[in-house]
């Protein structure tokens, strides 16, 4: 009897459980389970760092139904340039997506004219003179207007060496850095993006995706040594998966790529010479484990389609696979996870492009034709002051904001990293430690083990120089000892003989 109550006390206690968390979960109003990765790199439930308030749509706007939009800029304004590819136009809005600043349908040529897009993909604003940058992809040129609508001029199909002239010129995605120089993504090259200068001149191209170093590959370069020069002509060359989409943050531009099989050069930060700052450093975006699509009974490798840096420094990495941002650091630790997909708001069918305003996020369906709008939750906005704080060298300072992450959420792998360097600055190797290993932080911890052990050698400094000094004194006089018998013996030995 007393076991049976037991067992219904238990199951009671259970069903309470339950209810509370899906009370919980239907009270943030997410189509999704927030989750991080802990130390192990395993999936745990986490706080989230951002809570959809609302999908905007082109009647929101007021300017009728987005057709496969497939691209969103925010220009220093604060106003929001969407690629309303379907319908061959560029729509400006407010940073509150209220109402239409501008529709961009029509531009004047120099001579007057009249000119129309075609299947718009890329948009981009310059903060430096604040022309429009569109990739006009099925009329094949870049189309630089100012906010009047005045075309400034055209980027077309470069007639150079270094360009094959067999390649139609289909621009996809487009930038310019501070310089003036325009980096445009073409769709049907891989080998880097067509760099122009500021009059149009075509520089070459920058920023290729390295060839990824599979098994197959390394056998067919093994096999082309001993290959005949006409073999070699006919045999299948492996080429580099191409740029997807980027952003430019300062002097550096930050590009990914969307190829399910690529696991080099997902993501990439290039300086002014095109060198990955990522290159060396063993780092992977998206989930940790590929999605498992039971409907095509295979797994789903992460697909990058798009990449936002914030003023802060955190990188939005849009996966198209799940439908998911994933946010890291400058350092590219994972901050948060937002998204999936989902037909409630929050959840998407058809990812194209992520954008990023102040604290907030800005996803784009190119399928369900809206705008959904992230917020950052009170948790998101503890752990970017933390991170910030962190990035900028004031470990101490993120101390406090670390310490109350992990308050709320005992299970954010990061937060035990930041206190671990808080406290080795402060010179609390013990708690230094202590924290590393929880945050498998082996340089932290090393760091922190050498302080503690110069500590211990300095606390205790008399005591262990007082130990050496009866060491060496035993020593000393136990050689002496062994000396003064050892010729004692011998002299006996020498009396015995006969």
């Amino acid at each position: 009897m007393h076991r049976f109550f037991k067992r219904a006390a238990v199951a009671v206690l259970a069903a309470l459980a339950a209810s509370v968390c899906s009370l919980g979960a239907s009270a943030s109003g997410e189509p999704y389970e927030s989750y991080n990765y802990d130390r192990w790199g395993d999936a745990v439930p986490s706080q989230a760092g951002y809570t959809a308030e609302r999908a905007v749509s082109g009647y929101d706007l007021g300017v009728g139904a987005l057709s496969d939009p497939q691209d969103l800029f925010f220009d220093s304004d604060n106003v929001l340039y969407i690629a309303d590819t379907g319908n061959n136009r560029i729509i400006a809005a407010d940073s509150e997506l209220r109402e239409t600043v501008h529709v961009y349908d029509s531009f004047t040529m120099p001579d007057g004219s009249e000119t129309r897009l075609n299947k718009p993909m890329g948009i981009f604003v310059s903060a430096v003179n604040g022309n429009i940058y569109i990739a006009d992809s099925d009329n094949s040129r870049v189309l630089i207007s100012d906010k009047d609508g005045n075309v400034q001029g055209e980027i077309t199909k470069p007639q150079s060496e270094v360009y094959d002239q067999r390649r139609t010129f289909l621009p996809q995605k487009v930038i310019a850095d501070k310089a003036g120089n325009v980096y445009v993504v073409l769709g049907n090259i891989t080998t880097g993006a067509a760099m122009f200068a500021p009059d149009g001149s075509f520089s070459g191209f920058y920023g290729a995706n390295r060839v990824e170093p599979t098994a197959a590959i390394i056998g067919n370069y093994i096999r082309s040594i001993f290959m005949s020069d006409e073999k070699k002509t006919h045999r299948t060359r492996t080429v580099p998966t191409g740029i997807t989409g980027f952003d430019i943050d300062r002097d550096f531009i930050f590009t990914c790529t969307a190829s399910g099989t690529q696991t080099t050069d997902t993501v990439k930060k290039l300086n002014a010479a095109g060198k990955n700052i990522f290159a060396d450093l063993e780092l992977s975006f998206g989930d940790n484990t590929p999605m498992y699509a039971t409907t095509k009974n295979k797994i789903m490798a992460p697909s990058i389609v798009d990449i936002d840096v914030s003023t802060d420094g955190c990188i939005n990495c849009l996966d198209f696979t799940t439908g998911r941002v994933f946010q890291y650091d400058e350092d590219c630790n994972l901050l948060f996870i937002t998204g999936t997909l989902a037909k409630q708001t929050g959840g998407f069918d058809h990812v194209a492009a992520v954008e990023s305003l102040g604290s907030d996020l800005y996803v784009l369906d190119s399928m369900k034709d809206t705008i959904t709008v992230f917020r950052e939750t009170s948790f998101g906005k503890i752990v970017h002051e933390a991170a910030a704080l962190h990035n900028s060298g004031y470990y101490e300072e993120a101390l406090g904001p670390w310490q109350e992450v992990l308050r709320r959420d005992g299970n954010y792998n990061r937060a035990y990293e930041g206190v671990a360097a808080a406290l080795l600055r402060k010179g609390d190797y013990k708690g230094a430690m202590k924290y590393a290993k929880l945050a498998d932080a082996g340089k932290i911890y090393n760091k922190a083990f050498e302080g503690r052990r110069r500590e211990f050698l300095k606390e205790h400094f008399t005591a262990i120089a007082a130990v050496l000094a009866l060491m060496v004194a035993a020593l000393f006089a136990g050689g002496r000892y062994r000396k003064k018998h050892g010729s004692r013996s011998d002299v006996k030995g020498k009396e015995e003989q006969p």
